[in-house]
């Protein structure tokens, strides 16, 4: 009788022994395929790509060779014009080197330094200060001029003949709170391709009194070294 009841409880833990192996095998199985329906829902990683950065923030790079820029007018007589070139800003609100009327940096054209920088008051300024400006450019020099409320009152022949000089194009039309960026050159020989011009137009303007803000980018090519 013991040993009946001896082997009936041999087989009772050998029966649980079973079960228990059953689940645990069960179990794992479970948590491999739940592992598996994770992976096949989970997000892909993803390798963080950051956008190149170009010089004046471009929305291409210049070639080597080039010079970058970027020159955003003024809007209307509360923000400033800003001058970038070769990734260095020139001149802008934040430098505090910009006024009413034309803005003008001079650059050298081998180098890419800056030369010098000054605003011109064109509504209520002295248009001889401008003129000497111009005229003590010095060749090869590129030169970067956008506008900032009025840039044309007190224009007159002389200083817009030598703008044009310079590449202009529009210059001999500039007027009244007109919005004009430029970039041209001393010695140049052709018109210069970088010149955006919008009109002042009551029926047009995207301010009250002032068109929109102009703003142009572009690559320059170094000016080299003449050879003899």
């Amino acid at each position: 009788m013991m040993r009946a009841g001896g082997l009936l409880k041999l087989a009772v833990l050998v029966s649980i022994l079973f079960v228990v192996v059953f689940l645990a095998f069960e179990l794992l199985e479970s948590n491999m395929n739940l592992g598996k329906v994770l992976a096949r829902y989970a997000p892909a990683e993803t390798v963080p790509t950051s956008r190149p950065h170009n010089k004046c923030g471009l929305s291409k790079p210049c070639s080597e060779g080039q010079f970058a820029f970027k020159i955003t007018s003024g809007a209307a007589s509360v923000v400033g014009p800003k001058m970038c070139f070769q990734d260095n800003v020139l001149m802008s609100g934040v430098k505090n080197n910009i006024g009413r009327g034309i803005n003008i940096a001079l650059i050298n054209g081998k180098t890419g330094e800056l030369t010098k920088a000054d605003s011109f008051d064109m509504w209520s300024g002295d248009v001889n200060q401008l003129i000497q400006f111009l005229k003590e450019i010095d060749d090869g020099s590129i030169v970067m001029m956008a506008t900032f409320d009025d840039p044309a009152t007190k224009l007159n022949d002389e200083a817009r003949n030598l703008i044009a000089e310079l590449g202009s194009s529009s210059i001999s039309i500039l007027a009244f709170r007109d919005n004009w960026v430029f970039v041209g050159g001393k010695g140049i020989k052709t018109k210069s391709p970088f010149e955006q011009h919008i009109k002042n137009n009551a029926e047009t303007n995207k301010y009250d009194g002032w068109p929109e803000v102009l703003e142009m980018e572009g690559c320059i090519p170094m000016k080299q070294e003449s050879t003899s």
